[in-house]
Parts: structure tokens; C-alpha cells; sequence
């Protein structure tokens, strides 16, 4: 046997030791038993078994935060203020926290693992957050990437929720995925139409959650729900608002604008830049566009930005179709939906207009 393979054969293992070792450390060492969690200074005490995410450690009692991303640290929502027994803040953690939120101890629930008694703070108005057995009423193909889901609740139950907040969606396990995953989505139905909810879902490649949508899930399925979760709303002012969403960032801005029909405020100009990229990506134009001639405080401008056939609509970037319709904005307010980069190119075009950053409202899709 020449030395090389002697040498491969050893490291080898040493390898397989050092990890039969580390599953025994896990078993005998990582065992941290019973654990209790105070939240809200004594409101409510759980206890639970230690060694999981404080995420899932709450969902497990039915105290559900906010998660874009199904717990794997790469949205930021759902932070919490850790008080005490939460260990030293990650690296995982610190692109989503600013410094003011590190210096009172807020943590993504996602990075926190219980391992020992942990006292922490969450917003009152999370402890009322619900969990939902619905079934799929129907399912809309909108687009070629883009579907429209519309969930029935139980007889008898109804959600309350703010026009522009969202709600997390579970898939079941398929294929290679073995355990049941969730993503959240903004809720696109009105407020008032309390005994179902309407998300609208873009298509993700490799994405668990939207696979599972476009590939598997049918209209009579069972699907579970918990929200409403979010602070994208519209504010409570007379402002005139500007509204601007790409894709499936339109759901909520359907929500405030039906919400705002059904609450009678009539008295607010509003007008909803929708941008995409050919014909093809639009959708729910015939609805925008009969809400715009039936009420005249409501403008829909449609915009795309890679389409050269003759169309009615708007041509160029979202952003340069704002900037050329508008001239001071000082006094209006925005809402705006979708991806970072296309909120943050907006940020920078109504700032240089003159609106104020506390006037501008947005939910980053990431």
C-alpha cells in the first residue's frame, strides 16, 4: 500500500471519529431540558424543551412572529427584544439590526437558541396573531409567474387585518422536501372581506414555498395560514398618496385601495404606479382601471419598461415614469412594494422630489 492511500485511509478516519464524537457530544451535551420562557414581563410563561430557535420555540406554543423566510436568518422580521438569557448577538444577526436595535437588545428569534431560561419583549398586538385551517377556494393564473390564491377560513372564523399586511403560508412536504416550509405574502383582498384571504404569489425558481403552489397545490386543498403580520398600512392622514409596486407587490396595494372604497375615503387623491416589464406581466388592469373611472380620486398608470409593441400605457423605468409626472412632492406620502432594489431606486427618486423619508412607507420583497 503506497503512503498516499495510507494517508487518505487515516484521514479518513479521523473523520468518520470526528463526527461519530460530535453526534455524541450533540446527544449528551446538547440535551438542555426544560426551558421557560417569560414574555411581556410575566403576560405569558411557556415552557418549553430547550435546544430549539426561540422562533420556533414560540410557534410551537402558538406565539407566532413574523418570518419572511421561513426561519433561516435572511429577512430580518422577526425580531424580538431578548432581556435576558439570549447569549451574545451573531454575526448572522447584525446586517438586519441597527445600532440603536442592538443597543436594546433586540435579536432575530431566529438566531436565538433556548438553551436556558429566557425573558424577552414582543409587541403586544403579536400576541393576538392566529393560526388559520383553510381551504383553497380558487386559484388564478394572473400571469406566467404570478397566481392568485383566494383561502376560505373555517365556518364561523374571520381575520382581522390592516390593508397592506401579510400573511405566512405553509407548504407540505413534497418531493424533497421533507418537512413543511412557509414564506409570507401579502394579503391582496380587502379588510372587510373578513371570512377569506386572497394572497397573490410570484414563482421563485427552487423557491420551496412557490414550487409547492405552482406545482402542487390545487383548488379543494387544505392550507394552513398565521398573520396578519406587518406594519405596511395605510396611515391615518389627508394626505395624497403615491402608490408604487413591480410583480406581486401589487397585493397589498390592492388591499388599500379596496380598503379605502369600503371605508368611504374619498377625500385622499391616490394614484398607483404599477411597473413591469411587457404586457405579459400585468395583470388586475381591468379592475384598476374600472375603480379608476368610477372613482375620480384614484389614477391607475400602468408602466412598462421593455415592451416596444404599441401599447397604451406608459414607456421606461417606474422610476422615470414617477419622476416625470410629478414635480414638488413635499406634501404627499408614498407606499411603495417590492423588490429592495427597485424601493430603494424610488426612495432616492421621491427624496429628491422633496418628500420626506418619515412620508415614505415600504415593504421590501426579499
Amino acid at each position: 500500500m503506497t503512503p498516499i492511500i495510507t494517508a487518505v485511509l487515516v484521514l479518513s478516519a479521523l473523520s468518520g471519529i470526528l463526527t461519530l464524537l460530535l453526534l455524541v457530544a450533540e446527544f449528551f451535551f446538547a440535551n438542555y431540558g426544560e426551558c421557560t420562557i417569560d414574555v411581556n414581563k410575566g403576560d405569558k410563561t411557556y415552557k418549553v424543551e430547550g435546544g430549539a430557535s426561540l422562533l420556533t420555540s414560540l410557534a410551537s406554543q402558538k406565539l407566532f412572529l413574523p418570518s419572511g423566510c421561513g426561519g433561516r436568518g435572511s429577512c430580518g422580521t422577526c425580531k424580538c427584544r431578548v432581556l435576558e438569557g439570549g447569549g451574545p448577538l451573531l454575526p448572522t444577526e447584525t446586517p438586519y439590526l441597527n445600532d440603536e436595535e442592538q443597543k436594546s437588545d433586540v435579536r432575530l428569534s431566529c438566531q436565538v437558541k433556548v438553551r436556558n431560561d429566557i425573558k424577552i419583549e414582543v409587541a403586544e398586538e403579536l400576541l393576538s396573531i392566529k393560526e388559520f385551517e383553510t381551504v383553497i377556494e380558487s386559484i388564478t393564473d394572473f400571469t406566467h409567474d404570478i397566481k392568485g390564491l383566494r383561502f376560505r377560513l373555517p365556518e364561523g372564523e374571520t381575520i382581522k387585518f390592516k390593508a397592506g399586511q401579510f400573511a405566512n403560508l405553509f407548504s407540505k412536504p413534497y418531493e424533497d422536501v421533507k418537512e413543511e416550509t412557509s414564506r409570507a405574502y401579502s394579503i391582496s383582498s380587502s379588510p372587510s372581506d373578513n371570512k377569506a384571504i386572497e394572497l397573490v404569489v410570484r414563482y421563485v425558481p427552487n423557491g420551496m414555498v412557490t414550487t409547492y403552489v405552482f406545482k402542487h397545490l390545487k383548488q379543494g386543498d387544505n392550507a394552513r395560514l398565521i398573520g396578519p403580520f406587518g406594519e405596511f398600512f395605510l396611515r391615518d392622514t389627508s394626505r395624497e398618496i403615491v402608490c408604487i409596486a413591480g410583480g406581486s407587490g401589487l397585493a397589498p396595494i390592492r388591499s388599500i385601495v379596496l380598503d379605502m372604497i369600503d371605508r368611504g375615503i374619498s377625500n385622499r387623491k391616490a394614484t398607483f404606479f404599477f411597473g413591469a416589464v411587457s404586457q405579459r406581466d400585468l395583470y388586475y388592469v381591468e379592475e384598476f382601471k374600472a375603480i379608476e373611472k368610477e372613482h375620480p380620486w384614484f389614477r391607475f398608470v400602468p408602466a412598462l419598461s421593455k415592451d416596444d409593441s404599441d401599447h397604451p400605457y406608459e414607456k421606461g423605468i417606474i422610476t422615470d415614469v414617477v419622476a416625470r409626472n410629478y414635480g414638488d412632492m413635499k406634501d404627499l406620502e408614498a407606499y411603495l412594494c417590492g423588490s429592495p432594489g427597485m424601493i430603494d431606486a424610488c426612495c432616492k427618486v421621491l427624496s429628491s422630489k422633496g418628500m420626506p423619508a418619515d412620508r415614505i412607507f415600504y415593504d421590501k420583497f426579499s
